[in-house]
């Protein structure tokens, strides 16, 4: 009886072993987490940002039609599921375009209402509410870092900086060219990603002045994100120019990266799309590029002549794995990927919008980790 007892024990020693070898095998891969069931249809997330395991925010629009501009929109995540958040004496209808934060109790939000006025909301760590948006600046993007918080936005066409300074909104100089991105590690050194009448452009601000250099002169390229790791390791992504061609021809991405001497493109596997977002890894190295509509050519003869490609590259420091988001019942792809690093783990959201039926969209919330 004893023997048995022991080559039994045995047994599910090694059959626990295994299980636990097989799951440990098996990697990692992106998750669909849901949205709240408040959040309305057609809705669609345009940013977001995570303190922690159990804290994030992320913001966006819901009830839009084709003729209605929907409202503003805040989910905040508590560590099991996202939970949409009152907006107190917020009103107007629209959308809110960015969030960032400089801490959990200095989080801003940018949003453009129905009528195109900027909108500036702020959360104290405990409540929403609406600050005074830049006069006659319209406002499109909120960047925070090292401790500072910038504007990106535009006044009667041209482009506007403005940075934070502890009492109220200042102008900075703007780069040639137009601004899509920043990176910021201090009031000076800021990273810009862009565009100019040359190509794709990357400038870097040291608080006085701005030093731009075109990352590639192909006509139309640009770069939309920028993720500074050292003073000799920059990365920039978005699209690689063309010049021509049919409407709706795919364009392929745009990677590039300095190493303190010079730019030089970085070969990604995928042959079409948008690189739509960076995100660092715990130590703030490159960890994740998001590719938004990312398309590969298929077999030669194959019709289509493209078949799907990653939506997701993990970079370890020499190469790329590939990830492609996760399937969801009466949903199609995301045309919208945005990043959120969880600070001090490797785990990461994206936030977006997805294709709909019939023409719809949806809010897309993923996870990785």
């Amino acid at each position: 009886m004893l023997r048995r007892l022991l080559v039994a024990a045995l047994a599910c020693a090694l059959t626990l072993v295994t299980v636990m070898s097989s799951a440990a095998a098996q990697p990692q891969a992106w998750q669909h987490v849901p949205v709240p069931a408040q959040v309305r249809p057609q809705a669609a997330l345009n940013g977001a940002v995570a303190f922690g395991p159990n804290r994030a925010w992320a913001v966006g629009a819901d009830a839009v039609g084709r003729e209605a501009p929907g409202f503003p929109l805040a989910l905040r995540w508590d560590g099991t599921a996202w939970q949409r958040q009152s907006l107190p004496g917020i009103r107007w209808q629209g959308e809110l375009l960015s969030i960032a934060a400089t801490s959990p109790t200095a989080v801003w939000a940018v949003g453009r209402d129905s009528a195109g006025g900027a909108r500036l909301l702020r959360h104290d760590g405990d409540a929403w509410s609406e600050s005074r948006a830049p006069g006659g600046v319209a406002l499109a993007k909120v960047v925070a870092g090292g401790g500072e918080t910038w504007l990106i936005g535009s006044r009667d066409g041209a482009q506007v900086l403005l940075r934070r300074d502890g009492r109220g909104w200042q102008e900075v100089p703007v780069p040639p060219g137009a601004v899509y991105g920043l990176h910021v590690l201090a009031a000076d050194d800021v990273w810009a990603a862009g565009e100019s009448s040359s190509g794709a452009a990357v400038s870097h601000w040291n608080g006085r002045e701005w030093q731009q250099t075109i990352v590639h002169g192909f006509p139309r390229a640009a770069v939309g994100s920028v993720l500074a790791v050292s003073p000799t390791e920059v990365w920039a992504g978005g699209t690689d120019g063309f010049v021509g061609g049919p409407v709706g021809k795919p364009i392929p991405p745009l990677l590039v990266r300095f190493d303190g001497q010079k730019w030089s493109r970085v070969a990604v596997p995928t042959d079409f799309g948008s690189i739509s977002s960076l995100a660092p890894g715990a130590s703030g190295e490159l960890a994740w590029v998001a590719v938004t509509r990312s398309q590969k050519y298929g077999p030669p003869g194959s019709w289509p002549p493209f078949v799907p490609g990653p939506d997701f590259l993990s970079w370890n420091g020499g190469s790329f794995t590939e990830y492609s988001e996760p399937a969801v019942a009466s949903e199609g792809d995301s045309s919208r990927l945005h990043l959120a690093p969880v600070p001090g783990t490797a785990k990461v959201w994206s936030v977006g919008r997805a294709d709909g039926p019939e023409g719809t969209f949806a809010p897309r919330i993923l996870r990785f980790g």
